[in-house]
């Protein structure tokens, strides 16, 4: 099963409390290992209960790790993602959390600031090798470091290209607006599809900051101001960013794009639409379905100040409360070779997040069916803030879309939407770190 781009959102120490009551019945996940925490020991827990693919590469390091590391033994414990969460808050006002975790990349500041995370220690070589979406920064400090990461992108019927005469971007010269609304309106106008793109609004979860931000922030627009974090007034509302959002409905209401698409990317797997906005996990779907000649990988669009995708997946950190640090740094370290992270790509379609191992994997590499996500990712990809606000900001980001999209006057939304983030903000104290 590919792993997608929905997360939970972090809970801060406070609202970890309400979750107890909840986690008391989701804590049911399974282990392996051959020795539990403590007495030199090291405890790793998982959101990958439900994903034997992913799941198997973990316990397979788990396992050469104790061999080569008696001493200090890590015992694996897996959850399912929809629980992973609540057991984790759980953990965290017990003061019981695993040695080692893993998150979600854009949630890390927030679990930083909450006390539940210390800064890494793993080797700067090994720092240095990681592509930037794959390491969790915040308050100047490595917290967490991920084996892979994925792009955004959109995926196109070839033949229905050529009928419709549409010029096909390429990585290094993507779309300006004006191609990209020119390409729609030609494949508007093809027989035999519905709609000319699916741009897949029937996504829930960190989905829509996740694939829509990046679109905002190409207008001009953006979430926050990122140099100081401290608002979102004039970054989230201000004109390109009513620029986007008008954009956006626009799609839908000019009929080039559905309010209420089939889930899972269903309307174009099935031939309804010729275009559709989507991850890289579904590119070997869509292969599949089509033949790999028929399917274009093509790079986000820019609408003025450069094209972006989103960026950072799930990571590895180390709990704040671990008397094992040095141990549990060591595994991530392990965990971090090149032969896991190919095991990574093989198993789930993610690309390495140490460009050694790229060539090594099934799908990326010169030639192989997934390079153009790899290089899309690579050029374009733009990390979401590294703020701990931000499990507020894409729930707030999230409202708006949706709203906007559902006919809401843009401008009134976009202003709620910035009066929502500054609350919070001010609430509590601006995210100073603790």
């Amino acid at each position: 099963m590919m792993t997608t781009r929905r997360s939970f959102l972090g809970v801060s120490a406070a609202a970890a409390v309400a979750a107890t009551l909840a986690a008391c019945s989701s804590q049911s996940g399974s282990s392996s290992g051959s020795a539990s925490g403590g007495s030199g020991g090291i405890t790793l827990w998982t959101h990958n209960g439900g994903n034997k693919e992913e799941l198997a590469v973990v316990d397979s390091a788990v396992k050469a790790f104790n061999k080569a590391n008696p001493d200090t033994p890590v015992t694996l414990r897996s959850f399912p993602q929809e629980s992973y969460n609540d057991a984790i808050a759980s953990a965290a006002v017990s003061g019981d959390l695993p040695d080692i975790l893993d998150l979600d990349g854009p949630i890390m500041p927030n679990w930083a600031w909450a006390g539940y995370l210390s800064p890494l220690t793993i080797s700067q070589d090994l720092q240095d090798k990681i592509i930037d979406s794959a390491k969790g920064v915040w308050n100047e400090k490595l917290y967490s470091v991920g084996p892979y990461d994925t792009s955004l992108c959109f995926l196109g019927r070839k033949s229905a290209f050529d009928e419709a005469g549409v010029t096909v971007p390429t990585v290094d010269e993507p779309w300006t607006k004006d191609e990209f609304m020119d390409a729609l309106d030609k494949l508007s106008k093809l027989d035999g599809f519905e709609y000319a793109i699916d741009m897949s609004v029937w996504d829930t979860a960190e989905w829509w900051p996740y694939a829509y931000a990046p679109m905002l922030q190409s207008f001009g627009g953006d979430l926050i101001d990122r140099d100081t974090y401290e608002t979102a007034d004039g970054f989230i509302n201000g004109d390109k960013a009513v620029e986007w959002g008008t954009w956006f409905r626009s799609l839908f209401t000019s009929k080039y794009a559905s309010e209420t698409p089939a889930k899972d990317g269903q309307d174009f797997l099935q031939g309804k639409v010729p275009l559709v906005y989507a991850g890289g996990w579904k590119v070997l779907k869509a292969q599949e379905t089509f033949g790999e000649d028929d399917v274009l990988i093509l790079p986000p669009v820019d609408f003025g100040e450069g094209a972006h995708v989103g960026g950072g997946s799930w990571q590895w950190g180390v709990s704040s409360s671990t008397k094992n640090a040095e141990a549990a740094n060591k595994f991530i370290e392990f965990l971090m070779q090149d032969e896991y992270l190919v095991q990574y790509s093989d198993a789930i379609g993610n690309f390495p997040s140490i460009e050694s191992a790229t060539p090594k994997t099934k799908y990326y590499g010169e030639g192989k069916p997934l390079e153009p996500v790899y290089e899309i990712g690579k050029k374009y990809a733009l990390l979401r803030p590294a703020t701990p606000g931000y499990k507020v900001i894409s729930s707030v980001f999230d409202k708006a879309a949706r709203d906007i999209v559902s006919g809401s006057d843009v401008k009134s939304t976009l202003d709620q939407a910035a009066k929502d983030i500054d609350a919070d903000i001010t609430s509590n104290d601006g995210y100073k770190a603790k």
